[in-house]
């Protein structure tokens, strides 16, 4: 999946869930957790991918900015996570 492949070789794994994959799951980004979608790599490197909307169905804009504010609203850029 070319919107979740960005951190497989730095966690050494498959493609890890996307932000927006989760949010469909459990119904709403409200609903997940910063441990849901937040995985370390190699040399302790914080990967997060925020996935998008399937081809011509929407912005994958929007699927960033709501990622990133999910991260900010719950602390991802802050030493202690």
């Amino acid at each position: 999946d070319p919107k979740a492949d960005s951190t497989r070789l730095i966690l050494n794994a498959k493609a890890q869930d996307t932000v927006l994959s989760l949010a469909a799951a459990e119904g709403t980004v409200e609903d997940l957790e910063i441990e849901d979608v937040l995985k370390v790599g190699y040399k302790g490197i914080k990967c997060v991918e925020s996935g998008g909307p399937e081809p011509g169905v929407g912005c994958a804009g929007r699927g960033v900015i709501t990622s990133i504010n999910f991260l900010e609203e719950n602390g991802a850029y802050t030493d202690d996570v």
